[in-house]
């Protein structure tokens, strides 16, 4: 079965592949069947925005498709900046100014009340109109400060508080193996898993 993976993202569909190695599948990225289009994210969650992208393309590509949406939920900010994570403080920013500004948010804040985490939510759907989500989080805090030079987006300033390291400190293997698209990648391989049967 073909599937697409709503993205242009090389990298993410090499990630992907390994996640669901195994299964009767031959994954298409975007452009590999000619879609240039980007869908806007105007939902309000992580789901809506996933939902929309894969719907989307699975209309126009008459495939089934996998898109997700994913980013960063602080307690102490009211789960912000969540869907908005890509988006904070303006889209001309770099991932660096992101976590500067971030860090600003929380200043005065103590570590005990830096809870964070990363979620992803993976939308599958079928040509068809057939649809599920699934979801996958990887629970942490907001660090005092950034360490590391791995990753990208968030991840110098999200400390995971088991390994006593940002994931920026991680090798990609091992960031790979616990993050948030890992876990929700398992549950979209098992969705799949049932779809073929």
């Amino acid at each position: 079965m073909n599937l697409l993976i709503a993205t242009g993202n090389q990298g993410k569909c090499a990630e992907y592949q390994a996640i669901l190695d195994g299964l009767d599948l031959h994954l298409l990225t975007l452009g590999d069947v000619g879609i240039e289009m980007t869908v806007e994210e105007t939902g309000q969650t992580f789901a809506e925005n996933a939902l929309l992208k894969a719907s989307t393309y699975a209309r126009m590509a008459d495939l089934w498709t996998l898109a997700d949406d994913s980013g960063l939920e602080v307690d102490a900010l009211g789960g912000a900046p969540g869907v908005y994570s890509a988006r904070f403080g303006g889209g001309d920013l770099t991932d660096a100014q992101r976590c500067d500004l971030l860090l600003a948010h929380l200043e005065g804040v103590p570590t005990a009340e830096r809870a964070a985490r990363f979620r992803c939510v993976i939308a599958l759907v079928g040509p068809c109109g057939r649809e599920e989500t699934v979801q996958g989080a990887c629970e942490g805090r907001v660090a005092l400060e950034p360490a590391g030079d791995k990753g990208f987006g968030y991840d110098p300033v999200f400390y995971l508080p088991d390994l006593d390291r940002t994931m920026a400190e991680l090798a990609p293997e091992h960031k790979n193996a616990i993050s948030h698209r890992a876990h929700a990648g398992a549950e979209a391989r098992n969705v799949l898993l049932r779809w073929l049967g």
